[in-house]
């Protein structure tokens, strides 16, 4: 009896535990330069090596060694990266930001291509299971996939967007998705959503004509033996990951292959703060504000007259300020700032002394502050940063001001309102609760699906049947044509033998041209 108890116990033991895969090869190509992004992946990464996987990933940073992971490192590209991110923040047109932002990128994924040790990878002869691509308007590198014959699958930091929808086969509405680079969010008035609709169209004509052409070119120059074309490739993605939830976002349709994994990257067990940080934190009677502009922005960088107007409101705070300063002096920097390279952002909102998050409003930012309920103040400079800001104003865990143009009056007043009105506090508050009720970890959820990919050779399944159709036949075109033009023809046709009828039937009287005569 004892044995059979202990035999029953086993079962149980091994029924519960994940689903092992065995180990696969893969290869991902992560080449955006800006450091939060990388973060996002380096978790889930590393829980792929951790897993017995063989994990191969190409980016532009300096990697320290982890067992079952090989890097190689591409950084030409920080050279370029500071002028890029001037130009991104110039006050341009619509369109001169399309082209810039296009240039950007044709400029990430050469830099990653020429790379001697990615050249060398290519010439090498090795074979992956799995290509993990990020997914930006960086097509060109997509050719992994193809080159290596291995399963495509994405990763995207940001969410999903058209873009995205369109490459899976989801549908993506322009009444109520906003462009993900426009200050929009739901709901959208008459206004948004004509500005919306002219926005995404331009969008997509600058895509078609002006940056697609450039990722084919450099596609068959670093891929000249390709088995697929570029339209291939793109066709061939099998799932993709997203960095949202839609707690923090808003509902939208998603297709099974579409995995919402927003906050992979945050542990559920915060590190304990370095000494001197901790100190200063849990010292502060009034609490503590954390401000950090991202790894794309440098605090250092900023116009004088702007960073003037932070110091001095930061200045006249009760509260301590922890400053992500990217330089050892700050001139002029008051008693209660605390100015760093680098600080442990998500350990540093975990701890319940910290009372606001003035932010650059990256995507990753908003969902760690959303994690850990803490009222953010967003200060966006480019890309989806804008949206994310309107978004937790219109959600009501924050408020938004223009970095570029900040004035010390405003800046101090929306401070002292998140701090001292209860409605922001509780909005993020309510907010966590709802991310973080779910059935499981969004990293074992992402690892889950990934491994998915790797245990069946097949998987056809997993493809929507509106990637195999034209425009015509996906928007119902043709059967609309057929369903509205037969009545229509039938009442033409009807109208036409009537006529003929009513011919037949009374004819024309003929008239009587002959003249009585007079008598």
């Amino acid at each position: 009896m004892k044995c059979l108890t202990l035999l029953f116990l086993a079962l149980i033991t091994l029924i519960g535990r994940p689903l092992r895969t065995e180990g696969a090869k893969i290869l991902a190509t992560l080449a955006f330069p800006g450091r939060s992004q990388y973060i996002f992946a380096e978790a889930y990464l590393k829980a792929l090596a951790a897993r017995g996987h063989e994990v191969t990933v190409i980016n532009t940073f300096e990697n320290k060694p982890v067992p079952n992971m090989r890097f190689l490192s591409a950084p030409k590209i920080h050279k370029h990266y500071a002028e890029a991110m001037q130009i991104m923040q110039a006050d341009e047109s619509f369109l001169q930001k399309q082209k810039s932002f296009s240039w950007l990128l044709e400029m990430i994924a050469e830099c990653l291509l020429e790379n001697e040790s990615v050249q060398e990878l290519l010439r090498s002869g090795e074979t992956f299971d799995l290509v993990i691509a990020e997914v930006l308007h960086t097509e060109s590198l997509y050719g992994f996939a193809q080159h290596f014959n291995a399963t495509l699958m994405g990763f995207s930091t940001y969410g999903t967007d058209y873009n995205i929808d369109e490459l899976m086969g989801n549908i993506s509405p322009m009444a109520y998705n906003p462009l993900i680079s426009s200050p929009r969010s739901n709901p959208m008035n008459f206004v948004e959503r004509l500005e919306n609709n002219l926005e995404i169209w331009l969008e997509k004509l600058v895509y078609m004509f002006y940056h697609y052409p450039k990722m084919e070119k450099q596609y068959s120059k670093y891929f000249p033996n390709a088995t697929r074309t570029l339209p291939e490739v793109l066709d061939s993605f099998s799932l993709i990951l997203l960095g949202q939830h839609f707690s923090v976002s808003y509902p939208r349709p998603y297709l099974p292959n579409m995995i919402e994994v927003g906050g992979l990257h945050i542990s559920h067990k915060p590190k304990a703060l370095p000494g001197d940080i901790k100190q200063f934190i849990e010292s502060s009677t009034h609490g503590v504000i954390y401000f950090s502009l991202g790894s794309n922005v440098r605090s250092k960088d900023l116009p004088e007259s702007t960073r003037d107007t932070l110091l001095k409101v930061f200045g006249s705070l009760k509260q301590r300020v922890l400053w992500k300063f990217e330089d050892n002096l700050l001139p002029g920097k008051p008693d209660n700032v605390f100015i760093s390279k680098w600080f442990p952002q998500p350990d540093i909102l975990a701890h319940p002394n910290v009372k606001l998050f003035i932010t650059h409003g990256g995507l990753l930012s908003t969902m760690e502050s959303i994690y850990f309920g803490k009222p953010v103040l967003g200060l966006p400079v480019f890309y989806d940063q804008f949206m994310n800001v309107k978004r937790a104003t219109s959600m009501g865990f924050g408020l938004g001001l223009d970095l570029m143009n900040l004035k010390a009056p405003e800046l101090e007043q929306a401070i002292n309102a998140l701090l001292t009105t209860p409605s922001y506090a509780r909005a993020a508050s309510l907010l966590s609760k709802r991310y973080l009720d779910q059935p499981e970890p969004a990293l074992d959820r992402a690892i889950w699906w990934t491994e998915y990919l790797t245990r069946h050779e097949d998987l056809s399944h997993l493809r929507a049947p509106s990637r195999d159709m034209s425009f015509i036949q996906l928007h119902s075109l043709d059967t609309i044509s057929v369903i509205l033009g037969l009545p229509l023809i039938g009442l033409y046709l009807l109208i036409k033998l009537s006529r003929r009828l009513l011919r037949a039937l009374f004819g024309n009287k003929p008239k009587n041209t002959n003249k009585q005569k007079k008598h």
